[in-house]
């Protein structure tokens, strides 16, 4: 008997085949990342690990759905060697059980005649069992493949997704509070590696802000290892929003924030190679993420494509995967908040107006800042 660890996937094994085993081994690659003295093998729908596994560092890793600690035994040995492996998992303390079988490969038996009769054998040993295929107390699993068994009672649910990495890369606008680094998390799930940035807008932003936000994604670096939060320091906003004050516009600061915000993340998209940005804006939820406004905001980063996951979310479906995925306790942090908000903010701008107060402002003139 040799006790190993079988990791499943799903959405891979729908790929094409060519797709399918280069996203194998970008999963393979990525286990091996936060596990390095372990040893990989694959079969078709199946990874399978030796060595010293760790369960907290697989729960984490995008593309795994599921994963158990298997026993492996030879085909010929299921008959001697189950109820002992019955016995150490604790089935006498069940009522009631259920084996479940799985099968892949040619044999003379069926999975449901294996069922039976291995189901038999544990009733045989443990006379108080009873069968319940429904809403058993104890399962145990036995997967059949050519000659080889891998008994299993435990199926730990893992992340899902896609694996980190097969679609690329994503600039994030991240601020360090709820929504952005969940949108963050789920393009991540999407299989794509996230580069997160946040823009500090000088005079209106304190490090407690910036603080918070480094926190955050070291939240995120269990499930993108050695990822970092790079901070780009911007005054683009302390000169437009005198601009706007004297002009008594001053309703669209948040606007000119985040377009600036746009084409600095635009900016280092195109830098880095990445294949577009990502937001946590959720329609209607504050004023900048009007229908209206987020034409407004579109329009100043539309070198690359914009990603907003949560944009049909409300606040409770999103803290929900915030603490689902552990950022929400820092995302709630305290912090000081933006001092650059206007008191009556502009839920229903146009973009020509925008254009036109932009192309008079000598703010907007200024270079990027990466």
């Amino acid at each position: 008997m040799k006790k190993q660890w079988l990791v499943r996937y799903s959405e891979i094994f729908l790929k094409s085949d060519p797709v399918r085993r280069q996203w194998e081994n970008v999963l393979i690659a990525n286990i091996l990342e936060v596990m390095p003295g372990i040893h990989v093998r694959n079969e078709r729908g199946r990874i399978w690990l030796d060595g010293d596994v760790k369960p907290d560092l697989l729960k984490n890793i995008f593309g795994i759905v599921s994963f158990s600690e298997v026993e492996h035994i030879k085909l010929d040995e299921i008959g001697s060697f189950l109820p002992d492996y019955c016995r150490r998992h604790g089935i006498e303390k069940a009522k009631t059980f259920a084996v479940r079988m799985k099968r892949v490969g040619k044999h003379a038996f069926s999975s449901n005649e294996k069922a039976i009769e291995f189901g038999d054998l544990i009733r045989g040993e443990f006379p108080h069992l009873k069968v319940n295929l429904a809403t058993p107390d104890k399962e145990i699993h036995i997967e059949i493949r050519a000659n080889e068994a891998y008994l299993y009672d435990t199926v730990t649910k893992a992340v899902g997704g896609l694996p980190l990495g097969v679609e690329g890369t994503l600039v994030a606008l991240v601020s360090g509070g709820i929504d952005s680094p969940v949108a963050a998390w789920m393009m991540m799930k999407r299989g794509c590696r996230i580069l997160p940035v946040f823009v500090a807008l000088d005079t209106f932003l304190d490090e407690t802000t910036i603080a918070r936000a480094e926190r955050v994604v070291e939240v995120l670096a269990k499930y993108q290892p050695g990822i970092h939060l790079t901070v780009i320091r911007d005054s683009y906003l302390a000169a437009a929003k005198q601009e706007l004050v004297r002009r008594h516009l001053e309703k669209y600061t948040c606007l000119f924030c985040k377009r600036r915000m746009y084409r600095v993340a635009t900016a280092l998209a195109v830098q880095a190679g990445a294949k577009g940005i990502v937001t946590g804006e959720s329609l209607g939820q504050v004023a900048s993420q009007t229908l209206d406004n987020l034409v407004v905001l579109t329009d100043a980063a539309s070198e690359v494509p914009i990603h907003r996951p949560l944009i049909g979310f409300d606040k409770e479906e999103t803290m929900k995967i915030a603490r689902e995925i552990g950022t929400f306790s820092e995302s709630t942090s305290k912090a000081s908040g933006c001092k650059a908000v206007p008191s009556g903010p502009s839920t229903k701008a146009k973009l020509a107006t925008i254009l036109e107060i932009e192309a008079k402002l000598e703010a907007t003139k200024m270079p990027l800042p990466v």
